[in-house]
């Protein structure tokens, strides 16, 4: 018999709290009754029901779609600043740029969303452009804007442990920098851009904060749908968009998970094959 262990019962009852109730949401979504909290038996018809709901639908879309292009965008981006706080260690502007970067780790959401919306308010009187408009575009940058900030703190953790050895002797082999980059160091790099992106693409899907301030009339994500329905009592519906959204992302982060795994089986395979060789 296993004796007590303070860190496992730690770590279960944390593993615990945070997934029990995405379980319980799970059951819930096939409780044939409209009451959250009455079990009322079996049924798939919030399902059927969700099908038909059009404003649920049209939020999750759109909310996706941002998620993806903010998150994509995040990765690039926060790559980009990473790679040049870690290896140019001095450069003028240093310190501010550096902070820059970290401010949206630690400002208030509302600050950054009004900000923003005063920002792009201005930008749309002066210019006269409909690109600024409240939509699409405004929220996705509102959502980069955080994105990025978290993917640069992930990938710059990756980039500080890294052998620079590996690097110096790619370029003392005839390699070019940008050779370098794509050869060695994004290789090495890969697991921290699929964590990033999987990170920035979850905070994206679920704001409601930033997403509030740069929505307009016909662009609401899914999150701001679920907070409007609530002020009026949620119903298994919004259990059942919940549930579908729980499948997509477990099935995105186990085949990603799996492939970087894969990725990096390879990677060392083929080290020990170049080391037996040399």
């Amino acid at each position: 018999m296993k004796r007590f262990s303070l860190p496992n019962f730690m770590l279960w009852a944390g593993l615990t709290f945070i997934y029990l109730p995405m379980l319980i949401l799970v059951i819930y979504s096939f409780n044939h009754s409209p009451l959250p909290t009455v079990w009322g038996g079996f049924t798939l018809d919030w399902y059927a029901k969700l099908a038909n709901d059009r404003e649920i639908l049209d939020g999750l879309a759109l909310s996706l779609k941002v998620a993806f292009l903010s998150a994509t965008a995040s990765v690039v981006l926060g790559t980009l600043a990473a790679f040049t706080l870690v290896k140019y260690r001095r450069f003028s502007g240093r310190t501010l740029f550096s902070g820059m970067i970290s401010a949206p780790l630690v400002m208030p959401e509302v600050i950054i969303g009004l900000s923003l919306l005063l920002m792009l308010v201005a930008l749309q009187r002066s210019t006269g452009s409909s690109l600024f408009d409240r939509g699409l575009t405004t929220i996705w940058l509102g959502h980069l804007l955080l994105g990025m900030a978290y993917a640069t703190v992930v990938v710059q953790a990756r980039l500080g442990d890294l052998n620079p050895q590996l690097e110096e002797a790619a370029m003392d082999l005839g390699a070019r920098p940008l050779q370098v980059f794509v050869l060695v160091t994004l290789p090495l790099i890969l697991q921290a851009l699929a964590s990033a992106w999987l990170l920035t693409f979850s905070l994206s899907l679920d704001d409601v904060v930033v997403s509030a301030f740069l929505s307009g009339p016909g662009s609401t994500t899914m999150p701001l749908v679920i907070f409007s329905r609530a002020r009026l009592g949620l119903n298994p519906s919004v259990n059942a968009v919940a549930t579908v959204i729980i499948a997509v992302v477990a099935v995105g982060v186990t085949v990603g998970s799996l492939w970087i795994a894969r990725a990096e089986r390879r990677r060392a395979a083929d080290i020990q094959a170049a080391q037996r060789t040399g």
